[in-house]
């Protein structure tokens, strides 16, 4: 296991080398694949990434009480992720449009995480911590990297800075850290029980001095505190989506009586636009918002746009 995540001996150099040569090209790959909005791309990034190495690194060394190591792998982790923000932040400076949410569907996935996603990297931690523990599970790994987003949410980070989307480069952050301090946490969990048969094994700096438990405890205080604007964002995602799907059974309805068709419904914070299109008049609204009031939605909170289509049959004589 201590081969496994820590970077120490007579191997470590090449350890190093392995680690940052893996994170620059994961970066470059993420930020390739999200410019590009390509999922099979992201998810080779996924699958390069070594940052999962260390962060078993700071579970094992916390358990085993190593200092040494724990300060190792906890550079690594903070260099690393440094590292992977600086190359998407270079790549979105070569990209002549702006990376954002908007107009890129690999960046609007991870701007905003929630509280099921706190639970897959809780589960994701157990499986890392079992895979060290079990030789027999350690082909799970791969499935493990591609569950757990590490990488390319930190290459969001950097692209949404450099385009000055500022709140967004936060939602990543927090995607990012709710995944590291998930899989801390469920680690030493599995690996904590261990402690007293692994004693002997710990650095001559830590006899004695492993303490997992308090260690374990900051990490809870940490993800009570990332779970906050989990449920926050989750309760609002849940009341926009609510909200989608009245509007869209009162509206529907409504423009198709009117030979007008839905061609856009956003809801974001409680505020929701439909974009229509179809052939003049604009069709009255009083039916809309009565149709409304009946679905439970205030009008007032609803914008509408109306979008003007013309048919014209080429070919035919101009009028004189």
């Amino acid at each position: 296991m201590r081969d496994a995540v820590f970077f120490e001996g007579p191997e470590a150099g090449r350890r190093y080398s392995r680690f940052w040569l893996l994170i620059v090209l994961a970066s470059i790959i993420a930020a390739a694949g999200l410019v590009a909005d390509s999922t099979a791309t992201v998810i080779g990034a996924m699958i390069v990434a070594p940052l999962m190495t260390p962060i078993l690194g700071v579970v094992l060394a916390t358990v085993l009480g190593s200092r040494h190591n724990l300060a190792r792998c906890w550079t690594l982790v903070i260099l690393g992720a440094l590292s992977a923000v600086a190359i998407g932040y270079l790549v979105g400076l070569v990209v002549p449009s702006p990376i954002i949410a908007l107009n890129n569907s690999q960046v609007s996935g991870r701007i905003a995480p929630h509280l099921i996603d706190l639970l897959a990297a809780l589960a994701t931690g157990v499986v890392g911590a079992v895979a060290l523990v079990r030789k027999d599970i350690s082909d799970t790994l791969p499935g493990v990297a591609i569950a757990i987003s590490l990488v390319p949410p930190l290459s969001v980070v950097g692209l949404t800075l450099e385009s000055g989307a500022w709140s967004e480069a936060g939602g990543a952050l927090l995607l990012f850290a709710t995944n590291v301090a998930a899989i801390l946490g469920s680690g030493i969990i599995v690996l904590a029980p261990f402690r007293g048969r692994w004693q002997g094994l710990a650095d001559e700096d830590a006899v004695g001095q492993a303490r997992p438990y308090r260690s374990l405890i900051s990490i809870i205080v940490s993800l009570a505190i990332i779970a906050i604007p989990l449920a926050t964002t989750s309760v609002r995602f849940s009341t926009d989506a609510l909200m989608e799907a009245r509007i869209r059974q009162a509206a529907e309805p409504w423009a198709e009586d009117a030979d007008w068709q839905i061609d856009g419904l956003t809801v974001s914070g409680g505020e929701a636009e439909i974009t229509l299109t179809g052939a003049p008049p604009m069709p009255d609204t009083a039916d809309l918002e009565q149709a409304l009031r009946a679905a439970g939605v205030s009008p007032s909170d609803v914008d509408v746009e109306f979008v003007p289509a013309y048919r014209i049959e080429l070919g035919d004589e101009p009028a004189q």
